[in-house]
């Protein structure tokens, strides 16, 4: 799955601008400043973008790599033991 996939359908914090007959983006980068800045679209994104730094936080802060490590060892463990 391409990467602009996972940024707008996925984790919904971005847009893509399409393209016109020669492959120029010129006229929808306008359009999709003012949806970010201007809309209710923005808001979601802004929403999304803000959720997702918490969770990388979370993910790198002392009990996040504990966890981690702790699923890592489980993880080896249970295929050393088939």
């Amino acid at each position: 799955m391409p990467i602009s996939t996972y940024i707008m359908d996925v984790w919904k914090i971005g847009i893509k601008a399409q393209v016109d007959e020669k492959g120029i983006v010129r006229q929808e980068v306008e359009h999709c400043v003012s949806e970010i800045l201007e809309r209710q679209r923005g808001n979601e994104i802004q929403r999304n973008a803000i959720a997702l730094k918490e969770l990388a936080r979370k993910a790198v802060d002392e009990d996040g790599i504990r966890r981690s490590n702790n699923n890592i060892e489980e993880f080896i463990a249970s295929l050393v033991h088939r």
